[in-house]
């Protein structure tokens, strides 16, 4: 797969998942997961995600900007690491603003607690295993049968 067709690949399985799980790394060095709700991903594979001033996963990201996200639907899996930064820029909040982000920040775009994630994208990991479940079960019994490594896909790493 060139480059281009991998890029494609990490940005279709985001935008098929949504909810990405956001690792930062917490004030005493542990790693720290949790689950955010992707609102953009461009084509070189940064994203935008809208959380709280008050989090820890803001609290983490201005201690240490290294951060992973990872996405997964049915059989197809990304893990993304980059760097992320804090925006707090009203008019970039008001451009990405929607109905979603309103259940979280009831009281709209200028409410002061609310404020973006941008991951700057460094590189990402993939996996797909097409045909399913019942694919994936069908390469176990042939591996076992032919005492042979299972085979249940594709998987690459691609520079973002």
């Amino acid at each position: 797969m060139t480059d281009t067709e991998s890029i494609s690949k990490v940005t279709d399985i985001i935008n098929g998942s949504h909810i990405g799980m956001l690792t930062t790394i917490n004030e005493d060095g542990a790693l720290v997961s949790r689950p955010l709700a992707v609102q953009d991903v461009k084509d070189d594979g940064d994203m935008w995600f809208f959380t709280g001033l008050g989090t820890s996963q803001v609290a983490h990201v201005r201690a240490d900007p290294r951060v992973n996200v990872s996405f997964g639907k049915n059989t197809e899996w990304v893990s993304v690491a980059g760097t992320a930064q804090v925006v707090t820029d009203r008019e970039k909040i008001r451009e990405m603003w929607n109905q979603a982000v309103e259940a979280w920040f009831p009281d709209g775009p200028d409410t002061p607690e609310v404020c973006l994630l941008h991951i700057d994208s460094d590189s990402a990991e993939y996996w797909t295993s097409p045909g399913g479940t019942a694919a994936t079960v069908l390469q176990w019994v042939k591996s076992k049968v032919t005492n042979s490594r299972m085979s249940v896909g594709e998987s690459g790493t691609v520079d973002l």
